[in-house]
């Protein structure tokens, strides 16, 4: 398809977008996460499960796949999206939680790849970015924990979070089936000795092994 018929996509489904923590018991935590091989033609993506509340890694998967979809900001589910729900299926047990390593309703059209992959498998979701797609916020505080709303105009679009001392923020936001404080207490609960969350940190390291042509 064309970015054009991509963005008519996004703006459809942007209706069926909830914000609210609409989710059973989470004992499965996936982090999700892609890179690039052979110089951006081959889209890798990683899945990393890890059972929740003990923060252990049960299983990750890898799935390659033709990059299908050119290089567009703020359309980014339709390059990795094919990679990851190919990973996904791979899967014995579906994860309870997705956190994503992108963003939610932090974009233009508040259809991040979070927020797509949540709509297209009815499933939570939780963007975690590690840079700032778009929107304004006062810089948190120094301390794990500190946080700060990120603004599109009056709109709350996600939150800046501190996940470790003196260390940058991540730029938080709901996928689907979470609330902006769900997701920020997702993050957090799955947060340990590193900026990332424990998931998400595991997928990336996958995925970066053999990138080649960029995130």
């Amino acid at each position: 398809m064309t970015p054009a018929e991509a963005r008519a996509i996004q703006a459809h489904l942007r209706a069926r977008v909830c914000l609210c923590n609409e989710h059973g018991p989470i004992r499965r935590i996936a982090g999700v996460d892609c890179g690039f091989e052979d110089g951006g033609r081959v889209t890798r993506a990683a899945v990393s499960v890890f059972l929740y509340p003990e923060l252990e890694p049960e299983t990750t998967v890898i799935a390659r796949r033709p990059t299908s979809f050119p290089y567009v900001p703020g359309l980014l589910s339709f390059r990795e999206a094919p990679a990851i729900l190919e990973a996904l299926s791979r899967l014995s047990t579906l994860p309870d939680l997705l956190l994503v390593d992108g963003q939610g309703i932090a974009h233009p059209r508040r259809m991040g790849i979070a927020t797509h992959l949540g709509i297209w498998l009815d499933m939570p979701t939780v963007g975690v970015g590690k840079s700032r797609l778009i929107g304004s916020a006062r810089a948190p505080g120094l301390a794990r924990g500190s946080a700060e709303p990120l603004l599109d105009g009056k709109e709350r679009i996600g939150t800046v979070l501190r996940t470790r001392t003196g260390v940058k923020p991540l730029y938080v936001s709901p996928g689907h089936r979470v609330s902006h404080e769900g997701a920020v207490d997702w993050v957090m609960r799955t947060t340990t000795r590193y900026r990332l969350p424990e998931p998400v940190r595991k997928a990336d390291r996958v995925a970066s092994r053999q990138r080649g042509g960029g995130k």
